[in-house]
């Protein structure tokens, strides 16, 4: 599996087979519950005590980024622009991918920020 097609699915950095999360983001309630290891290789995802705590940069960013673009969209396209209109999309959108900010920003710390975990697995399943 490629690196893009693993990070959207969600699965280890390391060996790319088993699932990061436990449940899909779909589910709520459950969002935010992952595995502690790998079900294929058994890293450990945590790998020190207050790992996930960066990938609220990552998180801060996607946010600002979303601001950004709305703020873009509603300044370009609209004649006037009222600020409330433009609070409530902001918060609306917020709220709409929230699950989508959690997961995309826990997997980005994963694959991006330790790279120590690199793949060591192959494209065709042998190892």
């Amino acid at each position: 599996m490629s690196f893009f097609a693993a990070f959207v699915k969600g699965k280890c950095p390391q060996c790319r087979e088993g699932n990061v999360f436990t449940h899909k983001g779909t589910n709520l309630k459950k969002f935010r519950e992952m595995n502690d290891n790998c079900p294929s290789c058994q890293v450990k995802f945590e790998s020190e005590p207050g790992f996930f705590w960066g990938a609220m940069y990552f998180s801060y960013v996607y946010s600002v980024a979303s601001f950004i673009i709305i703020g873009f969209f509603f300044f370009t396209y609209s004649d006037d622009v009222n600020l409330s209109w433009y609070i409530s999309s902001v918060i609306a959108f917020t709220l709409m991918t929230s699950t989508l900010s959690f997961r995309l920003s826990r997997l980005l710390m994963m694959y991006i920020a330790a790279p120590y975990r690199k793949f060591k697995g192959n494209y065709l399943g042998k190892r």
